[in-house]
């Protein structure tokens, strides 16, 4: 099956967080980097789901506390 492709839009949908906060991680090394299609970026789907995958293993597992 080919790979889907999510916009900005359908990013802040699945993880819950607003384009400012989402950029900031870009830019800080902890979320997925866009690919760039013609002007505009998208995530590949598989990326996203895998962030959010690790991100609740890290929370059960202890890392998520403070």
């Amino acid at each position: 099956m080919p790979e889907v492709l999510l916009r900005l839009d359908a990013v802040m949908d699945r993880t819950g967080l607003k384009r400012s906060k989402l950029y900031g991680m870009i830019g800080a090394g902890t979320f997925p980097q866009p690919i760039k299609i013609d002007a505009c970026a998208v995530w590949p789907a598989s990326d996203i789901s895998a962030w959010i995958d690790k991100r609740i293993a890290d929370h059960r597992a202890g890392a998520g506390r403070a």
